[in-house]
């Protein structure tokens, strides 16, 4: 299915962040040239040699503002609370960065990354992020999408899944001193769901390179799937044919599944997933909340993925 333009005009309101760079796809069929992405995103890649298109308003919804959404987070790997993950971060260096392929793909290996993202097309995406805990943001993402990455790495035909690792270093990270995850973090995806055009990988975000609370230097962005499903600081890859444990599975696999599909009709067994609230603004704690969509509101592009299956049994 190709993107359609989902957002209207007067929607974006972060004016201050975003004003300059309002603007729309052209075509459904299509994306056109010409984004211009800032020498800032990053000190190594040489970004003017990359194949650069517009972006793709995956949101109906005002834009988070970018202190917020690098501010409040969930990096475990850095600290359980949502403040100190930005307070903490200077102590993941991002550059240089090796990511470890392996599995059922023609090409494995060791790669560094500043070999592997010149070769992709640096698009921007804007997409709702709902998160597990029932609140949501609106990121535009800067990256290209999981499947051209993964394609580079030729999968075989029977590679079902793909599993994806954090980086496990205590010095980098010192919230893995604490056993709260069995460390490294593990994320899953099936192979049509990796290949489905929303899916993305995230070298940054409004404009600059991802912060490392953020998840530096690329995290995976999948915004149908609540925000424990978007693995940060990815390491390793591997292609297998059988499906992976997630690490929330492992801790607590009657609260979270495999799929983690966003579905307001399936709660939490300690909350209700109906409603969300919006991350945003001096006083977002005491935002109303809204309700949330099927597939975070996703549902043209991704619900054919799960025609015929059980969404409450596989959640």
């Amino acid at each position: 299915m190709k993107f359609k333009n989902t957002i209207k005009e007067n929607d974006v309101t972060d004016e201050k962040l975003y004003k300059s760079r309002r603007d729309f796809l052209k075509s459904s069929a299509s994306f056109g040239t010409g984004l211009m992405l800032s020498s800032t995103l990053t000190n190594s890649f040489e970004i003017d040699k990359y194949e650069k298109v517009d972006k793709f308003r995956g949101s109906d919804d005002e834009l988070t503002s970018f202190k917020s959404a690098s501010t409040y987070n969930n990096f475990y790997e850095f600290a359980t609370s949502k403040d100190a993950p930005a307070s903490l971060a200077d102590s993941l260096k991002p550059e240089p960065w090796n990511i470890e392929v392996s599995g059922l793909a023609n090409k494995t290996g060791v790669f560094n990354l500043e070999d592997l993202i010149p070769k992709q097309k640096i698009e921007e995406r804007i997409y709702r992020f709902r998160c597990v805990e029932a609140w949501s943001m609106v990121i535009p993402w800067l990256g290209f999408k999981l499947a051209d990455f993964l394609k580079q790495f030729e999968p075989q035909n029977n590679a079902k899944y793909v599993y994806f690792e954090t980086l496990y270093d205590p010095e980098q990270f010192p919230g893995q001193h604490r056993r709260v995850i069995p460390w490294p973090y593990r994320e899953g995806l099936r192979m049509d769901e990796a290949m489905n055009e929303l899916a993305f990988i995230a070298i940054g975000m409004y404009g600059k390179k991802l912060p490392n609370q953020n998840g530096a230097p690329l995290r995976l962005v999948v915004p149908w799937k609540y925000g424990f499903k978007n693995i940060k600081s990815i390491v390793k890859i591997k292609f297998i044919d059988t499906e992976p444990l997630n690490s929330w599975q492992q801790i607590a696999a009657n609260e979270y599944g495999f799929y983690a599909n966003v579905n307001p009709e399936v709660s939490h067994p300690r909350w209700s997933q109906a409603t969300e609230r919006r991350i945003g603004g001096e006083f977002s704690l005491f935002n109303p909340r809204i309700d949330t969509k099927i597939f975070n509101g996703y549902g043209d592009y991704v619900a054919d993925l799960y025609k015929g299956m059980n969404l409450t049994k596989n959640y």
